[in-house]
């Protein structure tokens, strides 16, 4: 008869100490939520084949079978189940373990991940995040610009902020802006097309640019107001903001753009044909993230950012592009906002951090 430390060395009982893998686990998590091997490839920016074959390196170590492989995507085992509960519990423990060692670093010092829609994220908080970096030198921010939502309860994302309603009700969520879009045109194309009057018109004479990605409208607007083919009317279709300013301002087509579009660049001539909408602007973080000093100081920081007294442009109100100047008191230049992308003066930063009594900066 074998001892109990022979049968552990054979293999047939638990070796004490033994702990799955935890990339091996996150990446069977991955696969179990979305139920495909595809989908969550495309996901993890890795190959499907590669996700198969660590999921089978988890099941030969437990010597279990996790998953069926079907045409429609995976079945899980009752096996499976019940490791998923497990994993949800591992991943959760996980953020805990990771909060535990941010609390135990120093205040200020770090690594905080933000994810912003690409637009916001390039032309808003980008250079935004300049004054940030010089009130807290120690800490680095990773910025995600991207039109996909990030999900940070599986901890994507310290902070996110999207043009979604965060649905998660585990997560911190808070509306903390108003994106206004409009339609626009460059001084370029109304030379070669004409300006166009009226929603009618530019479907009878007029030809357009769409952006079509997650978290725009794009391809709902098109769907209500074009009621034509795409051929001979859309002159462009992409992917990103910058694309798409960039393709408004030179003239490819009239595109729908945020009312303080016309501070970005080339002269932008704004077209009041009754056709605007709305996207409300959230913040998103774990309920535990604000507990980190760097974290609180970033959702602080971003909270400002978007705050619509200050910047009308993501008020509540809509504010005619002509009279953001108008609504806008604060001491810095409009135009300097942009600075980066337009040419404009040496710009004066103005930290949204006020400085302390003896002249520093928090």
């Amino acid at each position: 008869m074998h001892s109990p430390e022979r049968r552990g060395a054979h293999g047939d009982a638990h070796i004490p100490g033994r702990m799955a893998n935890w990339d091996l686990v996150r990446i069977f998590l991955e696969v179990a939520r979305i139920g495909s091997f595809r989908a969550a490839a495309e996901r993890l920016n890795m190959s499907a084949n590669f996700l198969s074959k660590r999921i089978s390196m988890l099941e030969q170590a437990y010597k279990t079978t996790l998953m069926t492989r079907h045409v429609d995507g995976i079945r899980l085992t009752r096996e499976g189940l019940q490791v998923l509960e497990a994993a949800k519990r591992m991943e959760e423990a996980s953020f805990g373990l990771d909060c535990a060692l941010n609390q135990a670093t120093p205040a200020l010092t770090g690594e905080v991940r933000i994810a912003v829609t690409e637009g916001l994220g390039t032309f808003w908080l980008a250079p935004r995040l300049v004054e940030f970096q010089r009130a807290f030198p120690s800490i680095l921010v990773d910025l995600k610009c991207e039109m996909k939502s990030a999900d940070v309860l599986r901890l994507e994302a310290d902070v996110a902020v999207q043009l979604e309603h965060p649905d998660q009700p585990d997560l911190k969520r808070l509306k903390i802006g108003r994106l206004h879009v409009m339609p626009f045109v460059s001084p370029s194309y109304v030379e070669i097309y004409g300006m166009p009057k009226s929603a009618d018109d530019i479907r009878q004479n007029h030809r357009i640019v769409m952006q079509e990605a997650d978290q725009t409208l794009g391809k709902l607007m098109y769907e209500r107001y074009a009621g034509r083919e795409p051929i001979g009317f859309v002159a462009m279709r992409n992917n990103v903001s910058t694309a798409h300013v960039w393709s408004v301002a030179k003239g490819a087509g009239i595109g729908w753009l945020p009312t303080y579009a016309p501070a970005l660049g080339d002269p932008l001539i704004p077209l009041d044909i009754g056709v605007q909408f709305q996207l409300d602007i959230w913040l998103a973080y774990h309920p535990d993230a604000k507990k980190i000093p760097r974290v609180k100081q970033m959702i602080d920081w971003v909270v400002q950012s978007f705050d619509g007294r200050k910047y009308p442009w993501f008020g509540d109100e809509f504010v005619h592009p002509k009279d953001l100047s108008k609504a806008y008191k604060e001491a810095e230049p409009l135009v300097n906002l942009f600075a980066g992308f337009k040419k404009v003066s040496r710009p004066k930063v103005v930290p949204i951090f006020p400085k302390r009594a003896d002249g520093t900066n928090p």
